[in-house]
């Protein structure tokens, strides 16, 4: 498989966000660390979506509770951010 200078320049790029300069293994745990914590929040973020989608659609905050694994009031908060968009 070959990349383009330009893939390569922005996942060099990208890594360099989180390493803070350490070119060690602390450098190295620093990135995954810091692209786990993006892919985390897009992830919950999608999460948060399809709460929203499926109480619009008639599911029961105990329900969305129980297949999230969230609490009932994080489930609460999530949709009354919903309405509070509109």
């Amino acid at each position: 498989m070959s990349y383009s200078e330009s893939e390569v320049s922005a996942v060099d790029a990208a890594i360099g966000k989180y390493r803070n300069g350490l070119d060690n293994e602390i450098g190295a745990a620093l990135a995954v660390v810091g692209f786990s914590a993006e892919r985390a929040d897009k992830e919950a973020a999608i999460r948060d979506d399809m709460i929203r989608v499926a109480h619009r659609v008639g599911a029961s905050l105990r329900q969305i509770a129980e297949v999230s694994g969230l609490g009932r009031k994080t489930v609460s908060d999530i949709v009354a951010a919903d309405r509070a968009r509109a």
